[in-house]
């Protein structure tokens, strides 16, 4: 990998063949999470990836390159949604207290599924779900991320779970979801 980096860095056209190569599949994966459209996951990938060769010389080879790939492509959707939507605040009210989707119905369902089920989010709903149930963030750190804040990232990820329900419900032809059937 070093010398995939080193030649990219040089400027060699082969070496970043290469690395696109590497991490295009995984990382247009991502991109589909953050976005609703396959044009617009496309478009995300190449601006990502234009943002990679341009900031190549920034990695500093301490952490996992793929990681470091994969946060660039986060940013890129996040910056490409921010400046088209508003993430529109919710208040606490809004939130339904109750547990609103049970992990292990997901497992029944497959990756592709689960990905057009969450495409189908609204894109507020979507980037909460992605940064905090794929990504792993904080609410704090989502809320600093998307200028908003930690009860809007918190009602948005509830409002997103209640969707996902829904769809999910649907997905089964079923009316409830209960314990039961998990």
């Amino acid at each position: 990998m070093k010398d995939i980096i080193k030649g990219c860095l040089s400027g060699e056209r082969r070496s970043q063949e290469k690395l696109y190569k590497l991490f295009s599949s995984r990382m247009f994966g991502v991109c589909l999470q953050y976005s609703n459209q396959y044009d617009d996951a496309k478009d995300i990938l190449q601006e990502g990836f234009i943002k990679v060769f341009s900031k190549l010389e920034q990695f500093d080879h301490r952490g996992s390159f793929e990681g470091w790939v994969r946060r660039i492509m986060i940013n890129t959707a996040l910056e490409k949604y921010r400046s088209h939507l508003h993430l529109y605040p919710l208040t606490e009210k809004d939130v339904n207290k109750e547990e609103l989707i049970y992990e292990e119905v997901f497992e029944k369902l497959s990756a592709n599924d689960l990905v057009k089920l969450m495409q189908e989010l609204p894109p507020r709903y979507r980037m909460v779900f992605n940064l905090y149930a794929i990504e792993g963030y904080a609410h704090k750190e989502i809320s600093e991320m998307l200028g908003i804040t930690v009860g809007t990232s918190k009602s948005n990820l509830a409002r997103a779970r209640g969707i996902l329900q829904e769809k999910v419900k649907r997905f089964y032809n079923t009316s409830e979801i209960s314990r039961s059937d998990i």
